[in-house]
């Protein structure tokens, strides 16, 4: 088995040198993020993820959560790393100083979920939602609910859920059927959550669910689902934990991976009602817990971005140790490892870059999300906000695709040892699978950026960022060969993003149904573009820092750039026409012919 080391050095340059921390440092409240901090941070970051989460993935993969009598346990060491984890103060890592938090912006904090997730995503599947838990109370929730609860969730006391989906209702919300009766001060919840993450567990004191659900005579549809906080223990008015409240687990799913994360069937009302307090107004809950979920949805992204470089380092480990054959074209030669071997340098130079490019892009993705909280400038504030909007659903999306595809990669490099439990390869691929479905699959994801981003705003946001890409496109004239077929490419990749968009314009007016039907090709070809100008961008700063540095870790990523451009990036030409011709023969069969 290898041992997860954090790509320390990609992270660095990705934030400090393509995006620039002095942006950064720039805004109110982060004055005091130098890069010495920074460099701190990665550090100390990088050696919990190697020393204390990483040796536990394989046991929690191994053991599972396990579930006696209501109680879920988590497996062996897991109760004892949390600990750690809260006491070191990383669960604060980017709220808010006023409830306890360390007030880091979130360029940096989104690099440490990367590291911990790919050391042991069920294990931080438990402290990601704590967080979207405490995001949605910060921004939504009274001053005395969030006095009562988010200092004790940011120092890792308690933690938090969400909980949204029931049995009947999957992803259509406006189905639910949780119930929410009003008595004095409160609500009395009754109903069923199904999938609900850490729903119950005994890693901390007490678990915060924020739960979906409709008071009486509310409208129907998602227009009268309103939010509530139901504590799993009472919480007294001194902060003390009281009687336990009426909610239960009443079972944990078996799953295809993250095994050592229970999944949860959660019981409400069996005994009365569950006491629930309203957040903010009534009906108004599915607005206040998209604050979580789409900070969930960048988080899943990252996860993706995890599972890769995860699922990279272990093939590239094996690859470079396993011996057998000879060079092509060397038949007396000594045998070497299959590194050697070109197809298995193509497999893993397509793990590498590809996973470089996600990172770049949910870290891009974070720097316009920290602008859109800080940037005191209205304008830049608000279009900061609206490239977030349009690259949250490419990250969720994009980054989870690919994660799956390079994990699946991962296994074909170690050949049928992949295909062996023991190696380890299958657990990247098992755990990376739920990442394209968890917090809306693909397929709502792609919805969601079609209708809103492309359809309904004109694609004003999207527009913009084509032309900030152009931008580049026309400031960059090197005469570097490897820079100007790249700056090509993209000139092509970018007119093939035009096309697409044009057409999904033209196509919605013939028949709305055209433009769903790719908008899972048409997310993928965004995410291959925007990480594809990132990509550009990161050739000119690494030949300009070669110029002035003999680190090698410069052409390096020269050489990622060249092999994004010639064999990656040229996949949007595909893309194009796949959309375009493709899209009739999808809704042309009647249903009863598929």
């Amino acid at each position: 088995m290898s041992t997860y080391n954090a790509p320390q050095k990609d992270m660095r340059f990705i934030v400090k040198d393509l995006l620039g921390l002095d942006s950064i440092r720039a805004l109110p409240g982060y004055e005091d993020c130098s890069d010495e901090l920074f460099d701190s941070i990665i550090e100390e970051g990088s050696k919990f993820a190697t020393n204390v989460l990483d040796p536990l993935n394989r046991v929690g993969d191994k053991e599972g959560a396990k579930f006696e009598n209501g109680n879920v346990f988590s497996p062996t060491g897991f109760k004892e790393a949390f600990k750690q984890f809260s006491e070191s103060g990383w669960v604060s890592l980017g709220n808010d100083p006023k409830w306890g938090g360390q007030g880091l912006p979130h360029v940096i904090s989104s690099q440490m979920s990367e590291m911990w997730n790919s050391a042991c995503m069920s294990f931080c599947l438990c402290p990601m939602l704590t967080a979207g838990a405490v995001m949605s109370l910060s921004r939504h929730g009274s001053p005395e609910q969030q006095e009562k609860y988010l200092r004790k969730l940011i120092d890792g006391t308690w933690s938090g859920t969400m909980q949204l989906t029931e049995p009947q209702a999957g992803s259509d919300l406006s189905a639910i059927r949780t119930k929410a009766i009003p008595e004095g001060d409160h609500f009395l919840i009754s109903g069923t959550k199904i999938y609900i993450t850490w729903g119950e567990h005994d890693m901390v004191d007490n678990i915060i669910h924020m739960v979906l659900a409709k008071t009486p005579g509310s409208p129907d549809g998602v227009k009268g689902i309103s939010l509530f906080i139901v504590p799993k223990f009472h919480v007294n008015d001194d902060g003390s934990i009281g009687e336990k409240n009426d909610v239960s687990c009443v079972s944990i799913e078996h799953k295809l991976g993250i095994h050592g994360s229970p999944t949860c069937v959660m019981s409400y009302g069996d005994n009365g009602g569950a006491v629930g307090y309203l957040v903010g107004e009534e009906n108004r809950g599915l607005e206040y817990m998209f604050t979580m979920m789409n900070f969930a949805r960048i988080e899943v992204g990252i996860e993706g971005v995890a599972m890769a470089e995860r699922a990279y380092q272990h093939a590239r480990e094996y690859a470079l140790s396993r011996v057998q054959g000879r060079k092509i074209g060397d038949k007396s030669g000594d045998r070497v490892s299959i590194v050697h071997h070109p197809d298995v340098r193509r497999m893993l130079l397509t793990m590498r870059v590809k996973t470089e490019a996600m990172r770049a892009l949910a870290t891009f993705a974070n720097f316009h999300l920290d602008h859109a909280l800080k940037n005191p400038d209205d304008k830049i504030k608000n279009e900061s906000q609206s490239i977030f909007d349009l690259l949250t659903p490419v990250v969720k999306a994009w980054c989870t695709e690919e994660s799956v595809e390079i994990a699946s990669t991962g296994i074909q490099v170690h050949g049928g040892m992949g295909f062996i439990e023991e190696t380890g390869a299958a657990q990247y691929l098992r755990d990376a699978r739920i990442t394209p479905i968890y917090e809306g699959t693909t397929a709502i994801q792609a919805n969601d950026l079609i209708g809103r981003k492309i359809i309904f705003e004109g694609g004003s946001t999207l527009k913009k960022l084509m032309s900030m890409i152009e931008a580049t496109i026309e400031d960059n004239d090197s005469d570097d060969t490897i820079a100007k077929n790249f700056r090509q490419n993209l000139e092509d990749s970018l007119n093939d993003l035009n096309d697409v968009t044009s057409w999904a314009f033209e196509s919605y007016k013939r028949d709305p149904l055209l433009p769903y039907a790719s908008s899972v090709h048409i997310i993928e070809l965004i995410g291959l573009v925007v990480s594809g100008w990132l990509m550009f961008r990161s050739l000119i700063v690494s030949s300009d820092m070669l110029k002035k540095s003999d680190d090698p870790f410069y052409q390096h990523k020269i050489d990622s750039c060249l092999f994004f451009s010639t064999n990656l990036l040229t996949k949007t030409q595909s893309l194009r026409r796949l959309i375009i011709e493709g899209s009739e023969a999808i809704i042309l069969p009647k249903v009863s012919n598929l």
